[in-house]
């Protein structure tokens, strides 16, 4: 056998040898990540050669598609969800915090930006808006809380529009016609921006909700080892950068 077929051989036997241990790592995942996720995804599976395939869903969504007993590789939600996983045997104890995510207020194009220096010009922005709309996961419970605190959920409730999703509050204020103000995650809002979404700013500091989101592996997952592999990148530096520039702290 010529040096050449022998270097050949050992170039394809490397070959398949990586193809072989190619895995499809299957992620289910909180929304307010996906910008970030997804370029820390792509990056993973340039340098490993695994196929990260991800499908993002609200907490509350998650939550009743693991009561059911679905499982996936990894799963990413907030923390408090992740321990109800753990308890039930659902989630391993390999686990990686990926950040925090606040929320922002949006407005469509032309729109007038709110005040929302302190939470008293908060309040007083809300109650002038012509609609106010957000979404009924996490974030959206937090700012339903907002309102009854604040003491106007009554007053604006008529003026409300909610949907399951933060994509679809987006999609609503960049169709608007008047005062309308989006609340949610400002990754969400930022995802929107090349379709001319504005984000006027985060809640103040005052009336301010960090939500934090957790990757862990879940118990039985058939590509267990890939998976694990996946949560070491997505702790490194390279992918808290990626986090970060899609505005994860």
């Amino acid at each position: 056998m010529s040096k050449r077929a022998a270097f050949l051989g050992i170039v394809m036997a490397a070959s398949f040898a990586h193809a072989a241990a190619a895995a499809e790592i299957k992620v289910l995942s909180a929304g307010a990540i996906e910008p970030g996720l997804k370029a820390a995804a792509g990056a993973f599976q340039k340098s490993t050669g695994h196929v990260v395939r991800i499908a993002f869903n609200t907490a509350p969504e998650i939550r009743k598609r693991i009561a059911e007993g679905e499982i996936q590789d990894v799963v990413i939600a907030p923390p408090a969800a992740i321990e109800e996983f753990s308890s039930a045997g659902k989630v391993t104890q390999d686990r990686v915090e990926l950040g925090r995510v606040g929320m922002g207020v949006a407005v469509r194009p032309g729109a007038p930006a709110p005040d929302i220096s302190s939470a008293d010009a908060l309040k007083k922005s809300i109650l002038d808006a012509d609609s106010i709309v957000f979404n009924r996961a996490s974030t959206g419970q937090y700012f339903e809380g907002l309102l009854k605190k604040m003491g106007i959920y009554e007053q604006v409730e008529k003026k409300t529009t909610r949907y399951p999703d933060g994509n679809s509050v987006m999609e609503h204020v960049l169709k608007g016609k008047g005062k309308e103000i989006g609340f949610g995650p400002i990754t969400e809002i930022l995802l929107h921006r090349d379709h001319g979404l504005r984000l006027v700013g985060p809640l103040p500091a005052e009336a301010q909700n960090y939500t934090r989101y957790t990757a862990g592996v879940m118990s039985g997952a058939p590509s267990a080892d890939a998976a694990k592999d996946f949560l070491r990148y997505l702790g490194t530096p390279a992918a808290k950068a990626a986090f970060s520039a899609a505005g994860i702290e």
